[in-house]
């Protein structure tokens, strides 16, 4: 039976388990007792199974109100709840002794039980006897199940809490893509709009118009999408080509773009924006002090590993080989984006080409068909 989606509100046994618990309990007495009564040579069997079942049903009906005492002090600590269980239940054995005494020993009593109590009158005289000795066993059944309830009831609380901690880290890390995500250099915009003013100025109407087409598809596209969610690698070189557009305006004689991405791999998965710290830092140490013309090239390829892509370019200022670029914001941003995407399934390299440049390599997992 799948009770699954019913086991637990806000940590407590729900009313459905608890009562499947109970008929377990009292199912497996009363099948284990019948079996070993029925093996013995006594008349009256049915009248006796009966009798059983009619007491079984009151002791379910009698561990259904423990239960209803229980439940309150689902919240309290462990040994109040066990405290309360072992409590509890020694007025719930005395009703049930004393039902079970009047089933078998006072309404209608079989020749079975009368032949008992002529052969033992002394210990037949007393019946609050009787029912105390009777209380006493059945207490640590009743307290049995009672332990099993709050067994049942701590497991679940401990996997509420597992998933709510679960929640609660899911939320955290979108939390933190959204971060990550939105760090884009305010830097950009600045320049972008320094470089609108000199084609106005200068009365380049239709580049202008142009580049603010591409300010704004860019802007639009970069706020709007999930920062969680993945895109294709097509649409990922896309919004690279829109930002590469509008630095060309900045740098017409200094900027080349290269771009080689096979068509097998367009439609790959990756981050939304996971380039953009990359080419952004590109642009500012490579291509902005640059004095001559510099290619930036955006290239992927899959090996035994997975996805690579590399963003690099040909300009003069290079870093130490262990150190990024500036303060290096950028790269433990694309970093930890991946990080929190893909854990130890990706990775960052970094550093300054051979004879001149920097280079900065992605390494992803291949996934196709999921974003």
């Amino acid at each position: 039976m799948d009770i699954g989606h019913e086991e637990t509100h806000g940590g407590r046994v729900s009313p459905r388990v608890a009562l499947i618990s109970i008929l377990g309990f009292w199912a497996f007495y009363f099948a284990m007792n019948t079996l070993r009564m029925v093996q013995e040579p006594v008349a009256e069997q049915l009248s006796a199974i009966e009798k059983r079942a009619a007491v079984v049903l009151v002791g379910m009906a009698l561990s259904w109100l423990l239960y209803l005492m229980l439940r309150p002090l689902d919240r309290r600590s462990l040994g109040t709840r066990i405290t309360a269980a072992f409590v509890a239940s020694v007025p719930i054995s005395f009703a049930y002794a004393a039902v079970n005494y009047a089933a078998f020993y006072v309404f209608d009593p079989s020749d079975h039980v009368m032949k008992e109590i002529a052969k033992y009158p002394e210990k037949m005289a007393s019946p609050a006897m009787m029912i105390t000795d009777s209380a006493l066993n059945w207490y640590f059944f009743i307290v049995a199940w009672a332990v099993l309830y709050i067994a049942l009831s701590y497991a679940h609380a401990v996997r509420d809490a597992e998933r709510r901690a679960g929640e609660f880290r899911a939320a955290a890390r979108d939390a933190e893509l959204r971060a990550l995500r939105y760090q884009v250099n305010p830097h950009f915009l600045f320049n972008t709009l320094n470089s609108l003013s000199s084609l106005v100025l200068t009365g380049k109407r239709e580049g202008a118009e142009q580049m603010i087409l591409n300010l704004a598809t860019f802007f639009r596209t970069s706020l709007t999408a999930d920062p969680t969610e993945d895109v294709t690698l097509a649409e990922e070189i896309r919004l690279q080509q829109l930002y590469l557009d509008i630095e060309t305006v900045r740098f017409p004689d200094r900027l080349i773009v290269e771009i080689d991405v096979p068509d097998a791999l367009l439609s790959a998965c990756v981050p939304c924006l996971i380039l953009q710290p990359l080419v952004e830092n590109a642009i500012k140490y490579g291509v902005s002090p640059a004095r001559r013309p510099v290619t930036l090239r955006i290239r992927a390829l899959e090996d035994s590993h997975g996805l690579v892509l590399i963003v690099e370019d040909d300009g003069d200022a290079a870093p130490a080989a262990d150190a990024p670029r500036g303060t290096g914001t950028g790269l433990r941003n694309v970093r930890d984006r991946l990080a929190a995407r893909f854990g130890e399934e990706a990775g960052v390299r970094w550093g300054p080409l051979p004879e001149r440049g920097f280079a900065v390599t992605l390494f992803l997992p291949v996934i196709r068909n999921g974003c």
